[in-house]
């Protein structure tokens, strides 16, 4: 499996995938396929491929380490990419069809609505992840602060999550949210998990060493 992810097709090959949902909401749009309401209909499956994009970013850490495969790593940032690439649509989406890019009247609606405010801070928080998934900025930054900038990912989890339940609170259908919180706080669990086992097993071999040297 490694060899297949390490080949030279696998990143075109996921840039194809990934850019497909695009592709059909495009021709869905200009075919009349999005029911009776397309722009609610688009604006809501950007939304939606925003949230899933999140979970497979979040879930390549837990597959790499549990499966073996550490050259699932290289597909992350790509990953990454079109969470911001979808995120940015569905926020131009509710500028052009909802606010009509009435620049006071979205940030009115913003600050107005909690379910958008939270969305946006989403958006403001990938913006600095997204700038800065390049090897220029990880040699700027430097590793630890570059990774500690990229923690922040944890927080647009809980937000999207958020945004996407207030989003549908007004129709009671929590069935979707719930799905999508389940797998992102199973992701995060895992994380969370991980980090107290390698703090746990870090501090074992301090005190080992500690008591070698009396």
């Amino acid at each position: 499996m490694n060899k297949l992810l390490l080949h030279v097709a696998a990143k075109p090959l996921l840039f194809v995938l990934s850019l497909l949902p695009f592709v059909w909401l495009v021709y869905a749009a200009f075919s009349n396929q999005l029911g009776a309401n397309p722009a609610e209909a688009l604006e809501r499956s950007l939304g939606d491929w925003t949230l899933r994009f999140l979970c497979l970013v979040l879930a390549v850490t837990p597959l790499r380490v549990i499966f073996k495969l550490p050259a699932l790593a290289r597909l992350r940032r790509m990953l990454g990419l079109f969470v911001y690439f979808y995120v940015t649509l569905h926020l131009l989406a509710y500028a052009w069809f909802d606010m009509g890019f009435e620049v006071i009247d979205i940030a009115k609606d913003i600050a107005k609505r909690p379910f958008i405010l939270v969305g946006f801070a989403a958006f403001v928080l990938l913006t600095p992840l997204a700038a800065t998934s390049f090897n220029r900025a990880i040699k700027a930054l430097g590793v630890r602060r570059w990774q500690l900038l990229h923690k922040l990912v944890y927080g647009v989890a809980g937000l999207g999550v958020l945004h996407f339940f207030w989003m549908r609170a007004g129709k009671n259908n929590f069935a979707e949210v719930a799905v999508y919180a389940t797998i992102l706080g199973v992701l995060l669990g895992w994380r969370a998990h991980d980090f107290m086992n390698k703090k746990w097993l870090k501090a074992n071999k301090n005190n080992h060493e500690k008591l070698l040297k009396t």
